[in-house]
């Protein structure tokens, strides 16, 4: 296990989670699964208890917590796109798995942890400050998945 790791809490389905993440993204894998030596207010013995997994190349571990907290927008995973196609491919996995759209490139999977599929176009722009950032932002404003000729044509105004 790395140093630093981030924990995220799922009520049951840290293992299946994993398992999406790491056919889903680049740079991901699932590593150690950790059962519970006991009973506990949420399982059973021997019930996966702890998930190892890397989401591009990001060590985590799932802990399969049980129902008492809920995932919420203060913590998402934000993946870098190239283009339209990356951004698509990544949002329509998340989505497509019993996920739920949002607004400006935010999506939330099916365990209800939440992603932000973000082109490297709308990250430039918005690092471009002034008039350009400005256009960019408002026209990412009114979109759910990211449209890349959208922020593109904002950009150049």
């Amino acid at each position: 296990m790395a140093k630093n790791t981030i924990c995220v809490w799922y009520d049951k389905d840290a293992e299946e989670a994993a398992r999406f993440y790491a056919k889903t993204f680049p740079d991901s894998s699932v590593g150690a699964i950790t059962r519970a030596p006991g009973d506990y207010p949420s399982g059973k013995q021997g019930e996966v208890l702890v998930v190892e997994f890397t989401v591009a190349g990001v060590a985590c571990i799932g802990l399969n917590g049980g129902p008492v907290f809920k995932h919420n927008e203060a913590f998402s995973f934000q993946i870098s796109t190239e283009d339209q196609e990356e951004t698509d491919r990544y949002w329509n996995a998340i989505v497509g798995n019993g996920g739920k759209e949002s607004d400006c490139g935010w999506c939330k999977d099916k365990w209800g942890v939440s992603w932000q599929i973000t082109p490297r176009v709308l990250t430039e722009a918005m690092n471009a400050g002034g008039a350009e950032a400005k256009r960019a932002f408002d026209a990412m404003m009114d979109m759910g998945k990211i449209d890349v000729a959208a922020i593109e044509a904002a950009r150049r105004g």
